[in-house]
């Protein structure tokens, strides 16, 4: 079992051990006040996260129902989370999903499997880098209620990779690998191998998102004339670097941000801070783009940016910590060549 999935068993068991919500903090800085899982008490999260108040519905209810099962996971996530830096959980715009919807909805990457990197660390690294810092990372997207994950995350590396080798950086169109990479299943999931071996065997230009704007559902494929600018995959990698996470770290600083694939279960209701110990299910099932690292603190950790948006996490980052192959996160990485 890998690491911090012996957590997670732990947490799907407690859960069912925890009794009802009590009267307590709410984890959201936004929030701000008492919450006792009653339809009045967990209103204002509705409506903050732009929920239908007809408290008679029965879609209304059925939400006041995912809301109050949120307060069980959050306290009993918050309880293992007490080192240093560590995460914190609470209401985001996904707490009154349950995790089945949850799932259905936003964590629809296929599995990918990788042989293990067997190339050479690279020595000299430094204690922190992030691709931020040379402006050749777009900003945080939002894949709405659409199971695009795997399609940002290959879009995200190639405009990175394609801006660090000296070209103005544009956001690339998402909804055309969602639309045309046909072993692909659009909003109903994919898989990042899949995505770039398409890319790679078509030798498809990406245009610019203002071209082909997003739409967060799919689509019939736009096709584009031979001659139209765009940005095609020469090749790329994909290695299992568990156990190697320092090799990670140098793949990263040489390559450019990777595309990886993560156990993101628990992260319904992740605020913010470093995820050092626990995802909640046993396969990987997110797909994300890994920008950067950090070791100069107590806790080294990955910079991690997701597609849920800017309000979700660290303005729309995940940190998950390095060593240990927290949440899968080196099980299966991309690494593209332009």
């Amino acid at each position: 079992m890998r690491a911090g999935r012996l957590f997670g068993v732990l947490i799907a068991a407690g859960l069912a051990l925890v009794g009802p919500p009590l009267c307590r903090s709410v984890s959201s800085e936004e929030t701000g006040r008492e919450c006792n899982g009653s339809a009045a008490g967990l209103k204002p999260l509705r409506r903050q996260f732009h929920r239908p108040d007809e408290e008679n519905s029965a879609e209304s209810h059925r939400r006041l129902l995912g809301l109050q099962e949120a307060v069980k996971r959050h306290a009993l996530l918050n309880s293992v989370s007490t080192t240093p830096q560590s995460a914190k959980y609470g209401f985001t715009q996904f707490s009154d999903l349950s995790q089945e919807e949850f799932k259905d909805l936003y964590l629809r990457a296929s599995t990918d499997r990788a042989p293990l990197f067997s190339g050479l660390k690279i020595e000299g690294l430094p204690a922190k880098f992030d691709w931020r810092d040379k402006a050749v990372v777009a900003p945080v997207q939002n894949q709405q209620a659409c199971g695009s994950c795997w399609a940002f995350s290959v879009i995200g590396a190639m405009q990175s990779v394609h801006a660090i080798g000296g070209s103005q950086l544009e956001q690339l169109s998402v909804q055309q690998v969602l639309d045309c990479s046909f072993r692909n299943e659009g909003c109903n999931g994919g898989s990042i191998s899949k995505a770039l071996s398409w890319l790679k065997q078509t030798r498809v230009k990406l245009v610019p998102q203002s071209e082909y704007p997003y739409k967060a559902k799919t689509g019939i494929c736009h096709f584009f004339s031979p001659s139209h600018a765009g940005v095609a995959l020469m090749n790329f990698t994909a290695h299992d670097f568990s156990g190697q996470e320092v090799a990670m770290m140098g793949e990263l600083v040489q390559r450019g941000p990777l595309a990886v694939v993560v156990d993101a279960v628990s992260w319904q209701d992740y605020l913010g801070g470093i995820i050092q110990h626990h995802c909640s299910s046993q396969y990987s099932n997110h797909a994300v783009l890994v920008v950067g690292y950090d070791t100069t603190g107590d806790i080294p950790y990955w910079i991690v940016q997701n597609s849920w948006g800017a309000t979700w996490g660290n303005e729309g980052y995940v940190y998950i910590k390095i060593g240990g192959n927290i949440c899968g996160i080196a099980d299966y990485v991309a690494a593209v060549f332009l």
